[in-house]
């Protein structure tokens, strides 16, 4: 007989497979080799092992990267926007589910690969001036717009008294990655943050472009209905995440009672699924993590000797 709920457990992982793939095959789990850059007692292995929070804060990532011109013409010039956004947000997904739970060597392959597609991605702004997507400028760009949105999103949605001094530690931790794709001057901490967005607010812009990318993000249908209505919420959410200056650029005003309810219905999302994902990437890893922990010790533990009875 299944057990209560079970059913409809499998409806959701389902459902959010469809969403952000993944497998769930624990397989991939016994072939790591070690625990990654940053192992189970890291910032961003919490921050990033909630999937309600990451994909509002992930939606918001992307409408703040779109406000500076190199991001957006990357987007414009060399994707399917208007009929693939979901598949950005899912290959996203993956990034940081291999670069956070994976081995060292499963989290530089996924890096490798996005440099490889970086270096592809070149053009020219409309006033003339060339871009190119592994630009280390435009690299920390893209990178802070999007931690700052994954911690944001955290904070509102799963732990607001997340320490100030582990949020600053989750900014040092994923710092490592973005150097690793090419970018420089990573910001490592929230005051750090606040001062990058400061000083590059005077280059981003907003356009028609960025008004027609932003409508396709967030008209975006989801591979099976039945997940429309958590996409609407995560959308709003996404919304109400962004920074004042962001969401001034956009023109998004959220009524009180619509962020309200944006807000309500995402703890209830965050809540739901956490209790139908008890086999997320984050669980797995951290069970990996603990079998490679015995063996380790068992590795070390000294041998017991025999002695001979004294005469």
């Amino acid at each position: 007989m299944s057990a209560p709920g079970s059913h409809l457990r499998q409806a959701v992982v389902d459902q959010v497979r469809r969403l952000v793939g993944g497998t769930g095959d624990d397989t991939v789990e016994r072939n790591r080799a070690d625990t990654g850059f940053f192992g189970p007692d890291s910032a961003c292995w919490k921050v990033h092992g909630d999937l309600a929070s990451m994909m509002a804060g992930g939606i918001t990532a992307l409408l703040v990267q779109m406000l500076h011109p190199g991001a957006l013409a990357g987007v414009w010039d060399h994707s399917n926007f208007r009929g693939d956004m979901t598949g950005r947000l899912r290959n996203t997904a993956l990034f940081i589910a291999g670069t956070t739970y994976g081995d060292r060597a499963e989290a530089q392959r996924h890096i490798d690969r996005v440099r490889a597609i970086h270096a592809k991605v070149r053009g020219t702004l409309p006033d003339g001036t060339p871009y190119s997507a592994d630009d280390p400028d435009l690299l920390t760009w893209v990178h802070v717009a999007e931690v700052s949105s994954f911690l944001a999103a955290y904070l509102r949605y799963v732990d607001p008294a997340f320490p100030p001094a582990e949020q600053d530690r989750y900014l040092r931790e994923t710092a490592e990655i973005a150097r690793r794709l090419g970018a420089v001057e990573v910001p490592e901490s929230r005051a750090e943050v606040e001062a990058y967005f400061r000083r590059v607010r005077g280059q981003l812009r907003y356009d028609h472009r960025t008004r027609e990318v932003a409508r396709a993000l967030l008209s975006q249908k989801p591979p099976s209905g039945a997940a429309a209505p958590a996409m609407a919420l995560a959308f709003d959410a996404a919304r109400d995440l962004l920074p004042d200056w962001a969401a001034r650029m956009h023109g998004f005003r959220l009524s009180p009672a619509r962020r309200l309810t944006a807000r309500l219905g995402l703890n209830a999302l965050g809540r739901g699924l956490r209790w139908a994902l008890t086999n997320s990437a984050e669980a797995r890893a951290r069970r990996r993590a603990a079998e490679l922990a015995q063996l380790d010790s068992r590795a070390t533990a000294p041998l017991a000797v025999d002695r001979a009875p004294v005469a």
